[in-house]
């Protein structure tokens, strides 16, 4: 218990540090290339932090573990909407690019109703198995292929570049190697973290829906939310808002098509209160960004997202008892 308590603190450690190499890494490759922060937050940034959460389904879905694939998922979302943005506004207020509002958060809402449509057979149509199937699989990748196709072509339209502490310009190879070493470490501190929280979980007799909710969700998303504080910290507020709905997208089109498509999911109902609790917290997100019309995450705000995250895990454990 002793070892596992200090393996899972090294994890934040190393994922702190990668996160800034990563943030440091791909501000650069922005500013010499003349991409916007958002952009890089919406791609290269949101799949390297995603990067844990597809290990995690990928292995509890071929071990047949479909309530900690979905629970990873669909926890990691609510994760870095209510947790990973609430703490960055905190940090510092996150000004909001008019895309995000238009087209960013309304997209991850799209995401999770698509995901919902299709692993609720018995709920919506009466009939058949709730199952994310291969064929369902291949339609969340198809919707992937449409946003990515949707962010490149608004990449040389914005005019982000300037928002936020100016990024040092590093070399090419210098910047590569920055994100390389950094997503490495994220991935690495993040399997330390997963695994040593869920050997600490076991030890405390926790069911797999909950250890997937809340410690697998939350474990997988320190990558995202280690990256966020520092970009906010920086006062890139794009990338740290990028990360968020960039892995929140990946998350669902990426992370379970991917594992869908390798092992069909059968999907339990009762996660469907969380899926609930995601769209609202998405509806909040984008209510808030709205106030006042500044097309700003003020703290406040953030702060009611971050109470939202702990009374959302008090109400997964009170449930579980």
């Amino acid at each position: 218990m002793m070892v596992a308590t200090l393996l899972l603190l090294s994890g934040f450690v190393i994922l702190i540090k990668g996160a800034d190499f990563l943030v440091s890494g791909a501000s650069s490759v922005a500013r010499r290339y003349g991409i916007s922060n958002l952009a890089i937050g919406l791609t290269v940034v949101a799949f390297g932090t995603s990067m844990p959460e597809l290990i995690v389904s990928l292995l509890a879905a071929i071990n047949g573990q479909s309530d900690a694939s979905f629970g990873n998922v669909i926890g990691s979302n609510n994760f870095n909407i209510l947790c990973t943005l609430g703490v960055a506004g905190i940090i510092f207020p996150l000004v909001v690019q008019r895309n995000t509002i238009k087209f960013e958060v309304p997209i991850s809402i799209l995401a999770t109703l698509i995901l919902f449509l299709l692993v609720n057979d018995r709920l919506l149509w009466n009939s058949g198995d709730n199952l994310l199937s291969r064929s369902d699989s291949v339609i969340l990748l198809l919707c992937f292929g449409g946003f990515m196709l949707y962010v490149y072509r608004t990449m040389s339209r914005s005019n982000d570049l300037e928002q936020g502490t100016p990024a040092k310009v590093y070399k090419v190879s210098t910047s590569i190697a920055l994100i390389t070493l950094g997503l490495t470490m994220l991935i690495g501190g993040g399997k330390l973290v997963v695994d040593n929280a869920i050997e600490i979980a076991h030890h405390f007799g926790l069911s797999e829906r909950l250890i997937g909710l809340t410690i697998l969700a939350a474990g997988t998303s320190f990558p995202e939310l280690a990256t966020s504080a520092v970009a906010a910290y920086r006062r890139n507020t794009d990338i740290a808002i990028g990360n968020v709905i960039g892995s929140n997208i990946f998350n669902i089109f990426i992370i379970l098509g991917i594992t869908g498509v390798v092992s069909p999911i059968p999907y339990g109902e009762a996660l469907n209160f969380d899926v609930y609790v995601l769209f609202a917290a998405s509806f909040a997100l984008l209510i808030f960004m709205f106030t006042l019309g500044q097309r700003k995450l003020d703290r406040w705000e953030a702060f009611m997202l971050f109470a939202g995250y702990i009374a959302y895990t008090i109400v997964l454990v009170s449930l579980e008892g």
